[in-house]
């Protein structure tokens, strides 16, 4: 087996009479950027879905640091290292930043309660050296719904860099942000990077992909159509590809991988 972070081979999924992915090869390198890209239906999610245990594929196996996954699960895939940052923002909107940020992982004291003074002192340290977030106004206990949607997508991914996440999953994580908030996120995403860490970014808008993503794989009816390293395909042309895809059903070219 490869040294990959995450390797998928021959993965199957149906809905009833839907075959949603019909033989998926793809992997993620460690402290690789992935840029998953395909028209709606092509079966994006429910790669993720089955690489976060929401999904149990009907064949195929998924390996996740060299071992496959057997039995998975949500729960087994946080504690993994898997983490995953949606395009909702699923964060709680009534409560403070801090809660959001360990809510469901509390650190706590040799006593069991939970220890509010050290992850507020965390949170602070987050806001300030990671989110860059420096106005007075918004402190460790602000409530979550009186952030942007570029700052809300920063602590879910802050959130996941301080669990130590090996794999950040990003699906659609633009979607309805302005462009200064846009530009935020992709900062975030390259943060990811520094970090060591590795992601598979969702998106359908290529602009947003293209300048943080080390490769870009083209799904199309749950098949993987191509593959390409962003050093040997331009913007415009991977653009171009991916409108031939949607007009014939086929790529100008690719490189498929194995």
């Amino acid at each position: 087996m490869e040294d990959y972070l995450v390797k998928l081979v021959d993965i199957k999924k149906s809905f009833g009479r839907a075959n949603v992915l019909r033989g998926i090869n793809m992997h993620v390198g460690h402290n690789e950027i992935i840029g998953l890209l395909g028209d709606n239906g092509a079966g994006k999610s429910t790669i993720i879905k089955c690489i976060t245990g929401v999904h149990t594929p009907d064949g195929g196996e998924i390996y996740y640091k060299g071992k496959p996954l057997k039995n998975h699960s949500v729960k087994k895939s946080r504690q993994m290292g898997i983490e995953t940052v949606y395009q909702e923002r699923a964060l709680a909107d009534l409560q403070s930043m801090w809660r959001n940020m360990f809510v469901g992982r509390e650190i706590c004291n040799k006593l069991g309660f939970m220890n509010v003074k050290e992850q507020k002192l965390e949170t602070e340290q987050l806001l300030r050296e990671h989110i860059g977030l420096t106005s007075k106004a918004i402190t460790v206990d602000t409530e979550v719904k009186n952030l942007s949607g570029g700052e809300r997508q920063g602590i879910a991914i802050s959130r996941a860099l301080f669990f130590e996440a090996d794999l950040i999953i990003l699906d659609e994580p633009t979607v309805a942000l302005s462009l200064s908030e846009t530009s935020k996120v992709q900062e975030f995403v390259r943060e990811i990077k520094k970090r060591g860490k590795a992601a598979i970014y969702i998106s359908h808008n290529i602009y947003h992909v293209y300048d943080v993503c080390d490769r870009f794989v083209i799904l199309d009816r749950g098949l993987i159509a191509g593959s390409f390293l962003r050093a040997d395909i331009s913007q415009d042309d991977l653009i171009s590809n991916m409108e031939h895809l949607a007009r014939t059903g086929e790529l100008l070219y690719s490189e498929v991988e194995a």
